[in-house]
């Protein structure tokens, strides 16, 4: 367990207990139901229609991979974007187009808890078929396989598998007199010297939810261990212990030492996840595409920015990963070539054009010249487990709930205590509908 010299009362608020109310139904869950069969998505006349959340500079990328393969297949592709809002907003817009009518033939999404409801509506095709005619078996990350299979089929082909840990400004700390940490406690240390040198150390965003999620979910790592963090995942331990207390604890303490973005709640996350690159902080917890998006665009010397595995004092250290994949439409038109489409954007010299540093495609491994810190991740998973990223390890309404007790005890509206106990009422409410 974990003890920090703070400590604070947070005064008790009538109103905590409102981001209960009604918060474990799925959104128009019967109505994505009803909707798995006699709706067209796009004609095929019009090509393809692939929806996915992609920022600018990715979708520009994106556009001219699809723009080849129109032109070596015939098969046109209309691309949709949602960029910035992340898996707090992202599958409700899916789900207001497909009750809408206009379902995409293809769409990219996260696994575990965000992608089954689709699968679980039958909006989604079982992809065993294509994953023969294609290979994807030999091609493909297993661990990304596993990771957009639901309910024993596979309705998704892996795009992502990502990996998070800490990336941070190398210049920042040394300057500030701080070693990268080995121990939690070395990272407090870190925090507090670098905040002494007059930059904020962690980079976090808490608009949606999401971001600032990735430092929770650290902490409760770092008090639970791997075993109970699994379990209060799944369900199967009460959320009102004392690791989960003191989780919160620190969570708060994070906040009140200045050890995170001012005002973080406001802050949007791409605005603080690169902010360590701006040098308005020290680090930030994120993925490879980081280095891509952030770190080479912005001109400087690639050597003063670094990226660690977070300390948890456990023999076994995790670290938070993910995994994204495409899935194809039970309406569409076209799912042979939806299928097709699939397997060009997979093939490694696809996946290299599109620069993905953390790409499901065995044969598309960052390149360590040109990324040498998302290079590292790959050596890092070799020793390191991951553990489910807690947004995709719960249904999205129930991710809402959290990210609501998240905020209330950012806010001093509910005691560490309390959002312990609130915890549990959200994730026994679910489990009980299960």
């Amino acid at each position: 367990m974990v003890t920090t010299t703070s400590r604070r009362a947070h005064a008790s608020s009538p109103a905590r207990r409102s981001v209960l109310a009604g918060a474990l139904a799925l959104p128009g869950a019967a109505a994505l139901a009803s909707c798995a069969s006699g709706v067209d998505t796009t004609s095929t006349a019009d090509g393809l229609t692939l929806l996915n959340y992609e920022d600018i500079d990715a979708a520009t990328l994106l556009r001219e991979q699809l723009d080849a393969f129109a032109g070596d297949s015939g098969i046109r592709t209309t691309l949709d974007t949602v960029p910035g809002s992340g898996a707090a907003q992202f599958p409700d817009k899916l789900r207001t187009r497909i009750l809408g009518g206009n379902a995409p033939d293809v769409w990219q999404i996260w696994g575990g808890q965000i992608g089954q409801p689709f699968v679980e509506a039958g909006l989604t095709l079982d992809l065993a078929p294509y994953y023969d005619e294609y290979g994807w078996d030999e091609t493909l990350s297993p661990a990304g396989v596993d990771g957009m299979t639901f309910l024993g089929e596979r309705h998704g082909a892996p795009i992502n598998v990502a990996s998070l840990g800490a990336w941070c400004n190398a210049r920042i700390f040394e300057e500030a007199g701080a070693a990268v940490p080995t121990t939690y406690d070395e990272l407090e240390a870190a925090n507090e010297a670098i905040l002494a040198s007059g930059v904020t150390p962690g980079g976090f965003g808490g608009k949606y939810g999401w971001h600032i999620m990735r430092l929770y979910e650290y902490l409760l790592e770092v008090t639970a261990g791997p075993d109970l963090h699994d379990a209060l995942l799944q369900g199967e331990e009460s959320w009102d212990q004392a690791a989960v207390v003191e989780s919160f604890d620190l969570f708060s303490t994070w906040n009140d030492r200045g050890w995170i973005t001012p005002g973080a709640l406001g802050v949007a996350p791409a605005d603080a996840e690169q902010s360590f690159v701006q040098g308005t902080s020290a680090f930030t917890i994120s993925g490879p595409w980081i280095e891509g998006q952030y770190i080479l665009p912005s001109g400087q010397p690639q050597e003063e920015f670094a990226t660690f595995l977070l300390p948890t004092g456990h023999e076994t250290v995790r670290h938070s990963g993910f995994v994204e994949g495409l899935m194809i439409s039970s309406t569409s038109g076209a799912p042979d070539d939806a299928a097709a489409l699939i397997d060009r954007l997979l093939s490694p010299p696809v996946q290299k054009s599109l620069q993905n540093t953390q790409s499901a495609a065995l044969g598309a491994p960052p390149d360590a010249e040109q990324f040498p810190l998302s290079a590292k991740w790959v050596e890092i998973r070799e020793t390191s487990e991951i553990y489910t990223i807690q947004d995709q390890a719960f249904p999205k309404a129930v991710a809402d709930s959290y990210f609501s007790v998240q905020s209330k005890v950012l806010q001093g509206d509910a005691s560490p205590a309390e959002a312990a106990r609130d915890m549990q009422q959200i994730v026994s409410e679910w489990k009980d509908q299960r």
